[in-house]
């Protein structure tokens, strides 16, 4: 078949490898316009681009697939279906119905649990002990189309959001090729979500916090569910004031005492209900650490309060 695939993060190479290694004839490849990227800021292709650019493919990279020059293009090129993973623009109508056979999605939850821009981190976040990757058919709608193939994925009590994805990128990218060959043959069986949906809305900065008061299980999942982007994180008294500090892992761990009290000297921190125990720390400004090499270098000691 003559499609395009669209995809911007690392969580969509996969499926674009997969795809290439299918045999079938991908004239286009859509992704967001390079982007300052890294501590330095350096403008770079996203990671689609570059897997594409490898491969000898044509990449597109408009601003707005809204602007009715892009839209007439894509139009152009004459498809038969539109693969789509974590492009991050919405697709006008017009977009959608220019393929043949249709657009389609690899969405990374079990819908209509998780519908939005964040479903692997709101999974961990909520503490879920299951998720999944499907494709769907594309509609207008938020992630409200129907689910041609479904794969159950279970979330570790270690995972945090990029150990799954991680995981659910390799899985989702071999549904591919069972759902293009069963859409191609017109034998495909599209279910219609069934459920009261839940959203996945765009993580906010000011949630990132650490609210110490929670139950030490809820405060574990914020941490792994937000690592390691934009990693949770909390503040310690430092020589010249409080210091940001980011929590890029931690287990729930037994201990009581006044919440974000530190309770030994392995950063065991009580919680609203029981303790948890951070084994990796970003100190701001820094690389990321384990909790013993931080601590080597910043006095955090027993009963000292974080905010």
């Amino acid at each position: 078949m003559r499609i395009a695939f669209m995809g911007t993060p690392e969580f969509a190479v996969p499926s674009l490898g997969e795809l290439i290694a299918s045999g079938h004839d991908i004239v286009a490849v859509y992704s967001q316009p390079p982007r300052p990227r890294g501590r330095g800021q350096t403008v770079k292709p996203s990671p689609v681009q570059v897997l594409a650019e490898t491969m000898g493919l044509p990449v597109f990279t408009p601003e707005s697939l809204k602007a009715p020059e892009a839209v007439e293009t894509f139009q152009s090129l004459d498809l038969d279906a539109a693969c789509v993973v974590a492009y991050g623009q919405i697709l006008l109508p017009a977009v959608l119905e220019a393929p043949r056979l249709g657009c389609f999605n690899l969405h990374g939850s079990l819908l209509p649990r998780w519908r939005g821009a964040a479903p692997i981190q709101r999974a961990v976040m909520a503490g879920d002990r299951e998720t999944g990757v499907q494709i769907m058919r594309m509609s207008e709608g938020l992630d409200e189309g129907a689910i041609l193939l479904s794969e159950q994925v279970t979330i570790r009590p270690d995972d945090t959001s990029a150990s799954l994805a991680e995981r659910m990128a390799t899985i989702g990218a071999g549904l591919w090729p069972r759902a293009l060959a069963a859409i191609e043959r017109g034998g495909v069986t599209e279910t219609p979500q069934a459920g009261e949906p839940t959203y996945a809305r765009k993580i906010k900065p000011a949630e990132a916090r650490i609210d110490w008061t929670r139950p030490a299980a809820q405060v574990d999942a914020h941490i792994r569910g937000l690592s390691p982007f934009p990693g949770a994180w909390f503040e310690a008294p430092g020589p010249d004031g409080p210091v940001r500090i980011k929590a890029l892992m931690s287990a729930v761990a037994q201990g009581t005492g006044a919440p974000g009290q530190v309770l030994d000297g392995g950063l065991q921190i009580a919680c609203g209900d029981g303790a948890v125990r951070l084994s990796r720390v970003q100190r701001e400004g820094r690389a990321a650490q384990s909790a013993e090499d931080f601590l080597r270098g910043f006095a955090l000691p027993t009963g000292a309060r974080l905010g």
